[in-house]
């Protein structure tokens, strides 16, 4: 069974997004071993400067890197990434269980996005849209499309 694992900066607070998020996560449960790690989204003043923003990204980046499995498949979840159908995803996170990567890593940063450093170590950049979504929304919208994925790759009527 594939390993799934999303790395978030940021706790969940809203209910809808956490019964979301719990609902995505019973309904993988049966294609794969899920694990979602919160790490603390660096404290910033009201009106941070770029140095500032900078700062928090960099340590931010450290504590994703310190979570990181080796010899992972990891796909960062970034504005700049590309845009891919759900039929995209579930091609490559099959793929990438025949590349040997039987476990697959997402992430997704804070308010202010990913250090350039940690997008630097995705094999994937992908983003879910040029619009802009709070991250805890993106998190919700990403289990869902992974569990699509799976249910595309299982060939289920999920997938319309």
């Amino acid at each position: 069974m594939q390993k799934v694992s999303i790395i978030c900066v940021g706790k969940m607070k809203e209910k809808f997004y956490i019964d979301a998020a719990a609902e995505y996560t019973k309904r993988l449960s049966r294609f794969c071993k899920l694990e979602i790690l919160e790490l603390p989204e660096e404290r910033l003043p009201e009106d941070p400067s770029p140095a500032q923003i900078e700062a928090a990204l960099a340590k931010e980046a450290d504590a994703i890197r310190a979570k990181l499995p080796p010899s992972a498949f990891i796909f960062a979840m970034c504005v700049e990434g590309k845009l891919r159908s759900s039929e995209d995803l579930a091609r490559l996170m099959a793929d990438s269980a025949s590349w040997g990567g039987s476990h697959v890593v997402f992430l997704i940063g804070g308010s202010f996005g990913l250090h350039p450093s940690v997008k630097a170590l995705a094999a994937e950049k992908l983003s879910m849209s040029p619009m802009t979504f709070p991250h805890h929304l993106a998190r919700v919208m990403l289990l869902e499309q992974v569990y699509r994925a799976y249910q595309i790759n299982a060939g289920s009527k999920y997938h319309k």
